[in-house]
């Protein structure tokens, strides 16, 4: 049975395509002077952040990737380390231990 996670994942493209389009309107009321001119600083601040948060959730979920490959490589380890020992053979830790070195190196 596959992971799935409980919370959908969001379209970042998406987000940063809806961050530009609010970009450019909103670009549009301030020099139409539209909004009082403290406001301009505190909306643009708030639509970097969101780029911002979109980047980090690109690199989390590459972590995350990452993590849950060396995980599904381990539980294998362990699963060949535990048949190897149940066939007799004679060094069954050399699964784990090969896993285990391997991921030393990445």
């Amino acid at each position: 049975m596959p992971h799935t996670h409980p919370y959908p994942d969001r379209d970042l493209q998406e987000v940063i395509t809806r961050n530009r389009t609010a970009r450019q309107i909103l670009t549009a009321f301030f020099t139409a002077d539209l909004f009082p001119s403290g406001m301009r600083k505190l909306v643009e601040t708030a639509m970097d952040d969101t780029l911002k948060l979109a980047a980090e959730v690109v690199r989390l979920r590459a972590n995350l990737a990452t993590a849950r490959h060396k995980r599904a490589n381990l539980i294998a380890a362990a699963r060949a380390t535990l048949a190897a020992h149940h066939d007799g053979e004679t060094d069954p830790l050399w699964y784990l231990r090969d896993e285990l070195s391997d991921g030393d190196a990445r």
